[in-house]
This record gives structure tokens, C-alpha cells and sequence, in this order.
């Protein structure tokens, strides 16, 4: 990977040749894990994270090339006060060209001055499906103040958009290999307890639905406690 200048005429290929690794990355983790790497050579910072917003109103952060950049994101997750819970809040890219002066988190931006970030663009990750809401956030970190310009603005648009559609897919396919793998738990259990009880399809999936509902598990997770002991919850 080389530094990418958006207004050279080998920046389209560079950025093909993006998309396509990561889309050929093999699950969610190792897609963030490129994203974050190829910021690094990119784009003019030393340090770079996703942080995702999983189910609720719960953010994970996926994927950090420092353990600083952990310290930054965690001193905001704590207080609810910084760029990253605004871009998650409003879907709209952040630039800090020196947190010794920037005074829009004056408490936070100290703290992240200390540890040797001068720099931060917090840029958003979407979905598509609630164009004010990011569904994450590439974060970009340097310990060079006004270490941002014009050109890693929009090359960090460009990295952010083509990490959103490789992050939609690689959920889309976890989640697809989730489901089908519950469905082959669930018919594994069934047979166990049309087997046992002499009893058809549609009474073992009753069975099961019920244990579910009066225990609040999982259906997935019944099925698997009855494979696993050979005893329903």
C-alpha cells in the first residue's frame, strides 16, 4: 500500500484495489482490521480505529492500530461527550486540527492532547438506512497538530464509504451464517425430541418454542443446551 493523492490518475485503481480486499476479507473483524490498516498508509496519521454501534445503544470499538487510539474512544464512551459520540449522533464528519486549542470538548481534547494526539477526523461509517446516524466511526489520529488537509479530508470520505459497504456485507454474511447455523441447531434438537417422545416435526418445534418463551432463551440457545446434555432449561 502506497499514500494515495485522490487527485493523482492511479487513485481510482488504488481504490479498486481496496475494495476488493476488503471485500474478499473473511468476516467482520478482519474487514476493520484492513480498513484500519490501509488508513495508516493512506492517509498522513500515525494512529487509526472503527468504533461500531452494536444492538441498543451500545458502541464497540472493533478495531484500534494503538492502544492509544483505545484510550481516545474510551474517554469519550465514559463521559458521552466528544467527536465520536457526535458523529455517531449526527452522521456528519469531524475535523480537530489541534486538540490544545480546540475548545468544542475542552475537558476531552486536554486529555487526548496529553496522551499525544494533536490531530483527530472522525469520520462516519453508513448504513444508508438513517442518513442522520452513522453506523460507525473511522477515527484518524496524529500527534502533528493541523496535520489534516484537503486531501485526507476526501481520501477518509472515500476509505469511509468503501468500509461501509465492505462492514454492510461482512454483518450481512455473519449474520446469514448465524441464522443458518441456529436452523441446523434447531433441526438437530427437534430430531432429538421426535426421537424421544415418538412425536412429529411440528410438537418437537412447539416443544422447543415453548421452552424458549417460558425461560426467555434463545431458541437457539435451547436447541443447543439439548444437544449439549440431552435436557431442555
Amino acid at each position: 500500500m502506497t499514500m494515495i493523492d485522490p487527485t493523482k490518475d492511479g487513485a481510482a485503481s488504488s481504490f479498486a484495489s481496496l475494495a476488493v480486499e476488503l471485500h474478499d476479507a473473511p468476516g467482520v473483524e478482519e474487514t476493520l482490521d484492513a480498513v484500519v490498516q490501509y488508513a495508516l498508509q493512506a492517509l498522513s496519521c500515525t494512529y487509526a480505529g472503527v468504533a461500531f454501534s452494536a444492538r441498543g445503544s451500545r458502541v464497540e470499538v472493533a478495531a484500534v492500530t494503538d492502544p492509544v487510539v483505545a484510550e481516545v474512544y474510551e474517554l469519550q464512551l465514559s463521559s458521552q461527550h466528544g467527536p465520536l459520540v457526535s458523529v455517531l449522533q449526527e452522521g456528519r464528519p469531524i475535523l480537530i486540527q489541534d486538540t490544545g486549542s480546540d475548545d468544542r470538548w475542552p475537558e476531552w481534547a486536554a486529555k487526548v492532547a496529553a496522551l499525544g494526539v494533536r490531530s483527530v477526523l472522525d469520520v462516519p461509517l453508513a448504513t444508508g438506512r438513517e442518513p442522520r446516524k452513522a453506523a460507525g466511526v473511522l477515527g484518524l489520529y496524529s500527534p502533528k497538530a493541523d496535520a489534516f488537509g484537503e486531501d485526507d479530508v476526501a481520501v477518509a470520505h472515500i476509505l469511509a464509504r468503501h468500509a461501509s459497504v465492505a462492514l454492510a456485507s461482512a454483518r450481512h454474511e455473519a449474520a446469514l451464517a448465524q441464522a443458518i447455523d441456529a436452523r441446523k441447531l434447531v433441526g438437530q434438537a427437534m430430531g432429538i425430541l421426535m426421537e424421544r417422545f415418538d412425536i412429529d416435526a411440528d410438537r418437537a418445534f412447539a416443544v422447543l418454542k415453548r421452552y424458549s418463551q417460558d425461560t426467555n432463551t434463545k431458541l437457539r440457545d435451547v436447541a443447543q443446551q439439548l444437544i449439549d446434555t440431552r435436557k431442555l432449561p
